[in-house]
């Protein structure tokens, strides 16, 4: 197993905000991650809470963007961003497009060339950071929780529907949440996994949740004003009738006048946290 290395701390509502960077076994380079450790966390284990960011985002964005660390602080939550895709080594043609390649990995483990050797994130979040972790710092591996916005939603309920054991709770901004039958979904997945849809199955919140509910209700929050949610990328309205088909407790908000950005994140992010404490302690 790799070491971490810390990058930079500043101390945030008594506690430490941190980054620290490593070299992956999974993505086969150098990987960044930040990691809000709460006052609580000097004194013993706390419970643990993944942070997935969205398209062009990085380790640093949700730190610095989503206002998360107060109510962390209060709540005893230790919050971990991770990076959105390998960085090094490069592949031609990696940053040519917003919405594929650097900065969009989403959360797939890939299995096409040139992209199968570097790209994968799932395994990297599921297997090779929460090993770290565990090996680095005061996180309590049997309180779990992940959740992301936008392609990160699409990860968090995709990874914790595969591994109910492993995450106790799950909850999303604004997520991709029928990626097989969007543009944003069916680009990335057909340039990581291939042609075959079946492999794209795996990596589908919605067919995964029809197939078997999430043992927790799901918290889910989505904008009306959300341009993204006009051009039919998100489709929370197909991940909640997916839901029902299996009896997944689903709590699927529209929040009146909210775009897709960080305002809207910083202004349910206390809820989410709420929820995710709720069900871990």
């Amino acid at each position: 197993m790799s070491t971490i290395q810390l990058v930079s701390e500043h101390a945030c509502f008594g506690g430490m905000q941190q980054f620290y960077k490593h070299d992956s076994r999974e993505t086969g380079g150098p990987m960044k991650f930040s990691v809000y450790q709460p006052p609580q966390a000097k004194s013993g284990k706390v419970p643990v809470l993944y942070y997935l960011a969205g398209l062009t985002c990085t380790d640093e964005t949700f730190p610095t963007k989503a206002h998360a660390q107060q109510v962390a602080a209060e709540l005893g939550l230790m919050l971990i961003a991770p990076d959105t895709s390998p960085r090094e080594p490069r592949i031609p043609g990696d940053a040519d497009k917003w919405d594929f390649g650097q900065g969009a990995g989403f959360y797939v483990d890939a299995t096409e060339a040139p992209w199968s050797t570097n790209y994968r994130m799932y395994s990297y979040i599921t297997r090779e950071l929460p090993e770290l972790v565990a090996a680095n710092l005061p996180a309590l591996k049997e309180a779990t929780g992940i959740f992301g916005h936008s392609m990160g939603g699409h990860g968090a309920l995709t990874i914790a529907l595969r591994n109910p054991t492993q995450y106790k709770s799950v909850s999303a901004f604004a997520p991709i949440g029928a990626p097989m039958q969007c543009p944003w979904g069916q680009k990335a997945f057909g340039n990581y996994l291939g042609p075959d849809q079946e492999k794209w199955r795996e990596y589908d919140a919605s067919v995964l949740v029809a197939r078997k509910a999430f043992p927790t209700h799901m918290l889910i929050d989505q904008g009306t004003a959300d341009q993204f949610l006009k051009d039919q990328q998100l489709l929370p309205e197909k991940f909640a009738a997916a839901a029902a088909t299996s009896g997944q407790k689903l709590n699927l908000r529209m929040q009146d006048g909210y775009d897709h950005g960080y305002y809207f994140i910083q202004t349910f992010m206390g809820d989410h946290l709420q929820h995710h404490a709720k069900i871990l302690k």
